[in-house]
């Protein structure tokens, strides 16, 4: 009977040991009517109802009542917050670099620094420009109609290759390029939780360049982010 017992014992406590684990929920708060507010015991804007990223009930001004308008007020600032971000890092990298010693030019002498060279000589800045607006008005192109027909560039219609950029709505191309490791096919709160922190990060940015150019207009050459002692501490030691 002991020796019974005793097996009983070790094979719940094996099964207590080999037992799953919960998977942890991911709970996103930033959504929904209980979603924390720029105000506090104001309610939103009726059209403001926490069902997009990001949105914390602040339209003072009733800019984004008329729901056209809000859609492409959400695509607008989707934009610009991607870029904000690619610049903020830009400035900071750059300036890193330079305050080290690394031949970076500073922010706001890059457009001062020599153009790539290539086997026929440096480019020109036409040829830059050029170059540039041909390539942007084909992917500004493609991005105005999805907004306008969502799904519609990933259709297959440009050489077969757009399969490869369509994503799951508008404004988050995804596919096998533009999402190879497949953050947007994995489960809708995780998903919905990468678009909350993009849009955050992504206003905090802004934030950033426009601090960026205040500090330069303040104090073109001599006053930095890498300067000024606070913002990057260690290269003041």
């Amino acid at each position: 009977m002991m020796l019974l017992q005793r097996n009983t014992t070790t094979f719940g406590a094996r099964a207590t040991r080999s037992a799953p684990k919960a998977v942890r929920s991911v709970s996103v708060r930033a959504y929904g009517p209980d979603r924390p507010l720029w105000y506090p015991g104001n309610p939103a804007p009726a059209w403001l109802d926490g069902t997009l990223a990001g949105d914390y009930g602040f339209d003072p001004l009733g800019l984004s009542s008329d729901p056209a308008t809000l859609r492409w007020m959400v695509q607008a600032e989707l934009q610009n917050a991607r870029w904000a971000m690619l610049g903020a890092a830009g400035v900071m990298l750059t300036s890193i670099g330079a305050a080290v010693g690394l031949p970076f030019p500073q922010w706001y002498e890059a457009g001062a620094a020599p153009l790539p060279s290539t086997v026929h000589g440096e480019w020109s800045f036409g040829t830059l420009v050029a170059t540039m607006f041909l390539l942007f008005h084909w992917a500004e192109q493609k991005r105005i109609n999805d907004f306008w027909k969502p799904g519609s560039q990933g259709d297959g219609s440009f050489f077969g290759i757009t399969d490869d950029f369509k994503g799951t709505e508008n404004g988050y191309p995804g596919g096998r390029l533009f999402d190879p490791i497949g953050f947007s096919r994995g489960s809708e709160a995780m998903y919905k939780k990468y678009k909350q922190n993009e849009i955050v990060n992504g206003r905090l940015a802004m934030v950033a360049n426009l601090g960026f150019w205040a500090q330069h207009l303040a104090d073109p050459y001599h006053t930095t982010f890498t300067s000024n002692g606070v913002s990057v501490p260690f290269l003041n030691n």
